[in-house]
C-alpha cells in the first residue's frame, strides 16, 4: 500500500512539473510572440511585495485584451525595482496592459531570449544580477557558453543559477539565481569567466 501511495505522489509531482513547463513553453516559444522583461523604477523603500502582487493581479485580469501573458515578476523592495517577465507580440502590448491595469508604466522593456532553466532549491534567497555589455556587444550563443562556466563554478560558492535572459540589441543580460549573498554571485562569475555584473538585486518572486 505504501509503495502504491508513493508511486501515486511521484506521478502527481512529475505531471505537475511537466504541465508547468509546457505552459511556459506554450506561451513563449511561438513565431508570433517573444519574451520580454520590463523594468519598473519606483521609489526606493516605498515598494512592498504585496502592493506589486496586487498590481500583478490587475495585469492578469487585463492581459488577455492585449494578447500578453505575464509569467513571473521579481521585486527588490529596498531599491524600488520591479522586473516582469512576459510573453507578447510586441512591447507596445505590454505598455498598454500596464497602463489600463494600474497605470504603472515601465522605464524600459527588453526583448529577450530565454536561457537554460534549472530547478529551485527550497528556501534559497533569490537574486537578479544584471550585466550591461553595450548594444550589439553580446550574443545569446556567447552567453550560453559563459553560463556553462557559471554552472561549473557555482557549487563552490553555494550558488544555484536558475535561468538567464539576453537582449542582444541592448547588450543586457539578466541572471536569476539563488545564493547566500551577492558576493557569492560575484565570486562565481569572476572565477567562471570574469564578466562581473553592473548590479545585483535581492528579490522576491511572484507569479
Amino acid at each position: 500500500m505504501k509503495k502504491k501511495m508513493l508511486f501515486a505522489i511521484t506521478m502527481i509531482v512529475a505531471t505537475t512539473s511537466f504541465s508547468q513547463a509546457n505552459k511556459f513553453n506554450s506561451i513563449s516559444d511561438t513565431k508570433d510572440r517573444s519574451l520580454f522583461i520590463d523594468v519598473h523604477d519606483l521609489t526606493p523603500g516605498k515598494v512592498s511585495f504585496s502592493d506589486v502582487m496586487e498590481a500583478h493581479k490587475k495585469d492578469l485580469a487585463t492581459e488577455g485584451k492585449y494578447d500578453v501573458s505575464f509569467i513571473k515578476f521579481w521585486v527588490d523592495e529596498q531599491k524600488g525595482k520591479v522586473y516582469c517577465l512576459s510573453s507578447a507580440k510586441d512591447a507596445a502590448s505590454i505598455t498598454k496592459t500596464h497602463a489600463e491595469a494600474h497605470g504603472l508604466l515601465p522605464s524600459g522593456i527588453y526583448k529577450v531570449t530565454d536561457g537554460l532553466r534549472a530547478d529551485e532549491i527550497a528556501g534559497g534567497q533569490l537574486f537578479i544580477d544584471i550585466h550591461e555589455l553595450g548594444p550589439g556587444k553580446v550574443t545569446a550563443a556567447a552567453v550560453a557558453e559563459a553560463h556553462k562556466k557559471d554552472l561549473q563554478a557555482q557549487k563552490k560558492y553555494g550558488v544555484n543559477f536558475l535561468n538567464y535572459w539576453v537582449d542582444e540589441s541592448a547588450g543586457k543580460i539578466y541572471c536569476l539565481s539563488q545564493a547566500p549573498d551577492s558576493s557569492a554571485i560575484i565570486k562565481t562569475h569572476k572565477e567562471a569567466h570574469g564578466l562581473l555584473p553592473a548590479a545585483i538585486l535581492k528579490v522576491k518572486q511572484g507569479e
